[in-house]
């Protein structure tokens, strides 16, 4: 947990440096090839497969950092590639454990309507400052687990 922490770090301060400014289209996007998506791929899937967590705060620096995505275009893929792997957790964990249907259903419910109000707010927020933010998000959260992890265990 200590190396995701200090992961997210780094991750929350390219988040605040400026830097050349994202793509726009959607040809300017697509000019990557699948050889230049590999190394940040397979070090998103390490650090998630490794430490059990993480998939979502390392994906969106990835994607902002590396292939220069607009802030919200990242999230959106970010939340694809976590639903797509989501899915396929809870199908291949499906026998091995018992689930509380009624609190799955809740937070499922719950977590509809929260990605429903975030896209509401996350129209009227700029592109520059939503990247702001989610920096000092992951550099907050950085900061928790790596105390945590360091004073409280």
């Amino acid at each position: 947990m200590i190396v995701f922490a200090a992961l997210m770090l780094v991750a929350s301060f390219f988040m605040f440096v400026q830097r050349k400014e994202t793509v726009e289209t959607e040809q300017e996007v697509h000019q990557y090839k699948s050889l230049s998506l590999l190394i940040p791929g397979l070090l998103v899937g390490f650090v998630t497969g490794l430490l059990g967590a993480g998939g979502g705060f390392m994906i969106i620096p990835a994607l902002v950092l590396i292939l220069r995505l607009p802030m919200k275009k990242a999230i959106g893929t970010s939340l694809h590639i976590i639903a797509i792997n989501s899915i396929f957790g809870f199908l291949f964990s499906i026998k091995q454990f018992s689930f509380d249907w009624k609190l799955l259903i809740w937070t499922t419910v719950l977590a509809i309507a929260g990605v429903l109000a975030g896209t509401w707010f996350s129209k009227k927020i700029d592109n520059k400052l939503l990247k702001k933010i989610f920096g000092g998000f992951v550099m907050v959260m950085g900061i928790y687990i790596l105390v945590k992890e360091l004073y409280f265990n």
